[in-house]
């Protein structure tokens, strides 16, 4: 069958997984703090592709394919999409990237108010530690629990995640050297997709050298989908994309097209990807999906 449906069929079937264990594990939007959870709701089931909660299931397969594993993996996969989400109502803020879209539908601070959308985001990141500290909601023994604990707290914090979006930040209108690019980068967008991967092959009891692999092929797809992400700002729709387009240059964002322009830009995130798949040159056919990924991170249309 043709790659390109095997993945789409892989992605669908995750997601439907995914979505699931969300529904099961989100906090119903009930008084006394309805509106509050209300918000956090809105933007966590607004549509997503769920890409780093199926990373993380992916990583864990490569390693071992054992549906239990998968199983006791869920809530890390469900807290990594919260903590994804309230990055995204965080960024979305007027204090922030100032945008009235995401996903095609208003963003949160639109409905909800910007203390509302604060307060959404700030509950989502919390939440999510609360479902990885879980011990009843999973089988994962504590030492591989902390241990993922342990990963995805750098990843999403000041020397992961968030400082990467503080340079984005401090750096707009300003011109820099592509190492500060690649810096923000990396940070900002690739530490937790990375993580997201460290986790399902802690979960799934990975070697030392195999998470290393891992690692390496985390970095390389998180860069990949940074890029894709610089180009399509460029070169796709408002209506495509489901945010505004050509938002990067109107902030003063620098920017991969912004260094070295479309086609460049284009084979360096080609680049990134076969590096991706030539980390996994060890592995077998269970980290086919993995491979997969890394072709759709590049080939994504929003």
């Amino acid at each position: 069958m043709d790659q390109t449906v095997e993945i789409k069929r892989y992605l669908k079937n995750k997601r439907q997984l995914v979505e699931k264990a969300l529904q099961k594990h989100m906090l119903p939007a009930s008084d006394p703090f309805k509106k509050h959870i209300e918000a956090m709701r809105y933007s966590l089931f607004a549509g997503g592709k769920r890409i780093r909660p199926i990373l993380c299931l992916a990583a864990a397969a490569a390693v071992d394919d054992d549906p239990e594993i998968e199983s006791a993996l869920l809530p890390t996969a469900c807290a990594l999409e919260c903590i994804h989400t309230y990055s995204l109502i965080h960024d979305d803020l007027p204090t922030m990237d100032n945008d009235a879209l995401r996903r095609g539908k208003p963003t949160n601070h639109t409905l909800f108010g910007e203390a509302g959308a604060l307060l959404a985001g700030d509950s989502l990141l919390t939440w999510a530690f609360d479902l990885l500290s879980q011990a009843e909601i999973t089988s994962l023994s504590t030492e591989k629990r902390i241990a993922i604990i342990n990963v995805i707290a750098q990843a999403a914090g000041p020397l992961g995640m968030v400082g990467g979006q503080s340079m984005d930040i401090a750096n707009e209108n300003k011109q820099f050297p592509f190492e500060t690019l690649q810096t923000i980068h990396k940070n900002k967008t690739g530490a937790l997709i990375t993580s997201s991967i460290q986790a399902g092959a802690i979960g799934s009891g990975g070697s030392t050298n195999t998470i290393e692999k891992l690692v390496i092929y985390g970095n390389k797809i998180g860069l990949s989908f940074q890029i894709v992400d610089d180009l399509l700002n460029v070169t796709a729709t408002t209506e495509q994309l489901g945010k505004a387009a050509g938002s990067d240059s109107n902030r003063g964002k620098a920017t991969y097209p912004s260094f070295f322009g479309i086609e460049e830009t284009r084979r360096q995130a080609l680049h990134a990807v076969e590096a991706a798949k030539t980390a996994l040159e060890s592995f077998d056919y269970r980290a086919d999906p993995l491979r997969a990924l890394a072709d759709y991170i590049y080939t994504r249309s929003n």
